[in-house]
This record gives C-alpha cells, structure tokens and sequence, in this order.
C-alpha cells in the first residue's frame, strides 16, 4: 500500500460523512473527522456528528476529544490529528480525513510548523489588556510597526488575527507574514487524494441544508443546547458555532425559535459558501456532483474508480 491519504471535502450536507464510510470499507480505511466543531463532546445534533449506528464499525478519530468552552487550536488539530494519521499508517490501514473545516485539512496536510504562543502563554492575555487599554488603533498601528504587510491585509475590526500576528511575532521575533511564507516553501507532510462533494445548482445544497436544519430540531437540537448550558458548558467557541448561538438567543427569550430557525438556515448556507471559495482554491481536489439520494451508488462508483487510479497508478 502506497502512503498516500484520502481527503474527503466540501461544503456543509454535501453527503461527505456517509461517503467517507462507505470508502473505509472499499479501503480498509479508517475515518479522522476535520470538523472545527464535532471535535466537541455532547455537541451532536448541531454538529451532524455521525453516530455510532452511522459509523457502521468503521473507526472514527478526532471526534469527541474536547469539552465545550475549551480553548481548540488549528495548532492543536495538526499535531493531534497528524498522529492519528500516523498509527493508522502504521497499522497498515488507510487514513481517510473528512471535513469541511479548510484550515484543519490544509495544515494537517502540510504539516504546517505552527509558531508558539496562544492563549495558554500569558502573551495572549497581555494582549488582550493593551487592546483594551489603547484601542484597536494603536494595536494596528503596532503591528504596522513591525509587519506592515500583515497590517495592510488586515481590517481593523479583525482583533483576532491582528492580535494573532503581534503575539507571533513578540514571542519569536518573526512575523507571521514571513512565518507564512516559509512555510509555504516546506514540502507537504502527507501526499494526499482530494475528493470534493457539491450539488449543482447551488439550490440544491441549499434546499439540503435547510432540510438538514429541520432534522436537527425534530432531533432535539433545542435540548442538546439547553442541556449544554445547564451544565455551564456552552461558551468561547462552542457557543459561536452555528446552531447553538442562535438557540442560545431564543432560550434566553431574545428571539422566537422560528426566526432562531430561519437564521440558522442563513448561516448555514452561508457557511456553505464560504467552504466552497475554499475548497475551489485547490487545484487538487477531484469534483463530484451529488445532486440526489438516489445518485449515492453512482457517487460512491465513481470516487472508488478515481481513488484506484490516483493511489495505485498515480
């Protein structure tokens, strides 16, 4: 066996899930989830976190390994998912990583050097207080001072990646434009096979989001949130994700759960997008329309057809 990885992509209910599954049976394959959100435990419903009933026997890594309200870097997820990689390799088995969280897939696939310093360092917290103190302003102006490129790439309204930039560059003197651009030259950690699922037209995924959405709350979606913040375990991150923000408003009575819903569906779609400008960046991944259920064996036919000309004849 070569070892190569399969990669299994695209938009939010694009069918990557049941595909990847069904992939791990044709290639004695084991599943590593790059989902930003169901790598948190009791966030199911929301996340379309595959259950165990859908994950047929297959073995599925990097799902659950979270509490909510916990701190997750993409750092994190390289390092984590890259050795789940590497014991399924070991083992003889062929890792399939699925998601549609871009940045996981990309710099688990690079191997990308991630530089030190986040939120668990102290710098971060420093920053935190000056852009308290001094205002985005001076925090730009700062980071101008020292890597112009990244100040002029950035809106001032982007506290994150604006913070992000100054606290790499305070921890190791390099900035993160230079970062970036060293890491580009590296040669990949893993060579990869990209399949990328979508459905055109577009209203299709669209409709299929929707529909997905009102699965969620006949699921119980709604108690899964109430649940999570009874227990004061819906906050940071967790409690941004699409889904659980928006029932979080409608428990605390600042909506109705009809316009919660309708928002949802929104954001959804959205987020569906903004995958698709992603992933359609990447010249490596191989295309495949699934527009219908019953379309799922042709689907299935031709990304096995693919896979077994790429990983053996590639």
């Amino acid at each position: 066996m070569s070892g190569k990885i399969i990669v299994i992509c695209g938009p939010t209910a694009s069918g990557k899930t049941a595909l990847s599954i069904e992939l791990a049976r044709r290639f004695d394959g084991e599943v590593v989830s790059a989902d930003s959100m169901q790598i948190y435990r009791r966030m199911d419903i929301g996340t379309a976190k595959p259950t165990p009933e859908e994950r047929a026997g297959v073995p599925h890594h990097m799902l659950d390994v979270a509490d909510p309200g916990e701190g997750y870097s993409v750092a994190r997820y390289v390092r984590e998912a890259g050795a789940c990689v590497e014991d399924i390799l070991s083992r003889g088995k062929r890792p399939i990583v699925c998601g549609g969280t871009g940045l996981y897939i990309d710099g688990m696939l690079r191997g990308t050097d991630f530089q030190p310093g986040g939120t668990d360092t102290g710098l971060r917290e420093g920053l935190e207080r000056e852009w308290a103190e001094l205002g985005p302003e001076a925090m730009m102006a700062a980071l101008a001072a020292v890597d112009p490129e990244s100040a002029a790439r950035l809106h001032l309204s982007d506290k994150r990646r604006i913070l992000r930039a100054l606290e790499v560059y305070r921890a190791t003197g390099e900035t993160i434009t230079a970062h970036n651009a060293r890491t580009r030259q590296q040669p990949p950690r893993y060579d990869a096979v990209m399949i990328g699922l979508t459905a055109e037209p577009r209203s299709i995924l669209y409709d299929r989001i929707d529909r997905r959405v009102d699965r969620m709350l006949e699921r119980g979606l709604l108690e899964e949130v109430r649940g999570l913040l009874r227990d004061g375990l819906l906050e940071g991150t967790a409690a941004q994700a699409i889904g659980y923000k928006e029932l979080l408003a409608c428990i605390r009575g600042e909506t109705t759960l009809e316009a919660a819903a309708g928002l949802i569906r929104q954001k959804s779609r959205n987020y569906a997008k903004r995958q698709l400008t992603w992933f359609r960046r990447d010249k490596r991944i191989h295309w495949i329309c699934f527009n219908a259920p019953e379309a799922a064996a042709a689907v299935l036919q031709e990304a096995t057809d693919y896979l077994q000309n790429t990983l053996y004849n590639g």
